[in-house]
């Protein structure tokens, strides 16, 4: 058992993935409080952020807009507060999918071809673009505004709704095969989870509805294929400057070659979600999982002249 720490939770926040921030959050909280440590938890809100004193480090459990986005890792920097996670900069190019695209593209990480648009009267791309495509929010997690295009008809009602959630788009090629993620715990691969919905795509919906999604782990690849899988996400963990830990989504096609979807720099962190599944396949707990993320924050080097 490491230091008792005095520690702050942050969870909630005010982005479209509350809930499941809440859900992160507590399930932290109380692995924590089971290590020994004292903990308050906190829902925070854009400028106007207050930790208790004497507050040791912040967990983030905060998902989406203002968590993952550099917003809170910003105003903790300010206050001299080490925190969990990857910092500032690499938070924002990671949680901006046009961003991380450009940065997996110059570091020669495969990842599916894609262009932007921000009208909601774009015509289809035309040119070699064909259906299956998706469509997401550039700025939003968790599947937010995620749209998956079939027919070409179906272009302009699914590209509105996705503008509803962001002022940018991707269209992506769909790569047909097998999902995957891949967690990271600072410099360990942890082993390859399969996901597999019931049925149709892995959206919001099936994500987070228990019951309609099932999980493999370790994923029953050829280890060439596994090991493919497992260095594409750690380049593009490298790609966008993370640190610590993360969660790597990945779709395999069906002739083993990986494609990098983004890197999730704060991951669900509730008991069942999908890099505690995966720390959980090589012996680390739950406990022993939220343990180790404290430790890394609070052993970080501080940057020259100090936290703030």
């Amino acid at each position: 058992m490491s230091i008792p720490r005095q520690v702050a939770v942050l969870l909630g926040g005010p982005s479209a993935e509350r809930e499941v921030s809440l859900r992160s959050g507590a399930a932290v909280a109380a692995a924590l409080r089971t290590a020994g440590h004292t903990v308050v938890e906190i829902d925070p809100r854009p400028g106007a952020l207050q930790l208790p004193p004497g507050t040791d480090v912040a967990f983030l459990a905060l998902h989406g807009t203002y968590g993952e986005d550099g917003g809170i890792q910003s105003e903790l920097d300010r206050l001299g507060v080490p925190y969990t996670g990857c910092g500032v900069e690499a938070s924002r190019v990671a949680f901006d999918k046009q961003r991380a695209k450009q940065r997996f593209l110059a570091a020669g990480v495969p990842t599916p071809r894609f262009l932007t648009l921000t009208s909601p009267t774009a015509p289809w791309p035309g040119g070699d673009w064909a259906p299956p495509v998706v469509l997401k929010p550039s700025c939003q997690g968790s599947s937010v505004g995620l749209q998956f295009v079939d027919r070409v008809e179906d272009f302009p009602s699914a590209l509105l709704e996705s503008l509803r959630h962001d002022h940018t788009v991707l269209v992506e090629e769909r790569i047909l095969g097998r999902e995957t993620t891949v967690g990271i715990l600072g410099d360990v691969l942890l082993p390859v989870v399969e996901v597999v919905p019931r049925q149709g795509a892995y959206d919001y919906q099936n994500k987070y509805t228990s019951g309609r999604t099932d999980y493999f782990c370790p994923a029953s690849f050829d280890p060439r294929v596994t090991h493919r899988i497992q260095q594409s996400a750690w380049a593009a963990f490298q790609a966008v400057g993370g640190r610590d830990y993360a969660r790597v989504d990945v779709m395999v096609r069906l002739d083993g070659q990986p494609f990098v979807l983004e890197v999730n720099t704060l991951p669900g962190m509730t008991e069942t979600s999908l890099l505690p599944k995966a720390a959980a396949a090589v012996g680390i707990s739950f406990v022993e999982l939220c343990e180790r993320m404290l430790e890394m924050a609070i052993g970080r080097t501080p940057p020259p002249g100090g936290w703030a």
